[in-house]
């Protein structure tokens, strides 16, 4: 059985809404998902994602300033990587139910 919820604060709420609003962003989950196996440059996250590099630098932006990324620059490169890693638990957490609800619905449907 899950454990009761404490109740959260109005400032809280407002956290807790503006970091689902950036993980929101298809192009984001993307650049999370390519560095979940490290340090990439920018042009590395631009080949992998397929983005423009201003896309791609304006959504790295965004996430850093959130906190869920961390870059270093080094000479002409910026390098990101995750930060926070609760993105990891948060991603498993939202993939597996995914995984859970689309095989719930398989097996009722049964193959298409």
């Amino acid at each position: 059985m899950p454990q009761p919820l404490r109740p959260l604060s109005d400032e809280a709420l407002q956290l807790i809404s503006r970091r689902f609003a950036v993980l929101s962003e298809p192009m984001r989950l993307r650049l999370l998902h390519a560095l979940f196996e490290g340090e990439k440059t920018v042009g590395g996250l631009v080949k992998v994602t397929g983005g423009t590099q201003a896309n791609v630098s304006r959504h790295l932006q965004t996430l850093a300033e959130a906190g869920l990324l961390s870059r270093r620059k080094e000479g002409l490169q910026v390098y990101y990587t995750i930060s926070d890693p609760s993105v990891f638990q948060l991603c498993e957490l939202v993939c597996g139910s995914l995984e859970r609800q689309h095989a719930k619905k398989a097996s009722v449907f049964g193959p298409i």
